[in-house]
């Protein structure tokens, strides 16, 4: 299974770099032939040219939810963000819309989609790090991301033995 690990976010806008802090820990620490990591600034339309011929994604980005508490770690489907519909500019299109753009003009897009959002606090400071509370979890998605991987490795592997008998 090609995978694609997305970090999402501004890497000069505090919390709101969180996805990009997590993507560069992961560098080196997944198998580099079936997993791509990579990391963009970019969203709306803009993401189906990253998301093109990858079988899953995993996109790890900054959320902020009502009540939320500042370092928690979602894990999320695309179906969850169906009711928000709106974008952030009257010029592009948010990720559940460019999602159904790009399956009806036939892309190829990931079967899985996984979002791991860490609910962040302040992504208006310009400054290249993340507050403490947000800065603590970097690890924790790493090894929530890896065991997903490492699951799934598992997973084939019990598929692809019990075909073979």
């Amino acid at each position: 299974m090609k995978t694609l690990i997305l970090g999402m976010g501004n890497p000069i806008l505090s919390d709101d770099g969180i996805g990009i802090h997590v993507a560069r820990a992961l560098e080196g620490r997944v198998n580099k032939e079936r997993v791509t990591v990579t990391e963009t600034s970019v969203g709306g339309l803009n993401l189906l040219d990253l998301l093109v011929n990858f079988d899953r994604a995993i996109i790890i980005d900054a959320i902020q939810t009502v009540g939320g508490k500042v370092g928690q770690v979602y894990r999320l489907k695309p179906e969850v963000f169906n009711t928000t519909r709106h974008a952030s500019s009257p010029h592009d299109v948010n990720f559940a819309t460019a999602l159904e753009l790009g399956k009806k003009l036939g892309l190829v897009l990931p079967r899985q989609i996984d979002i791991f959002a860490i609910e962040v606090a302040d992504v208006t400071t310009f400054s290249e790090k993340c507050s403490p509370e947000v800065e603590r979890m970097v690890p924790v998605c790493v090894e929530m991301v890896r065991g997903v991987i490492e699951n799934e490795t598992t997973n084939s592997c019990k598929v692809s033995a019990k075909k073979e008998r």
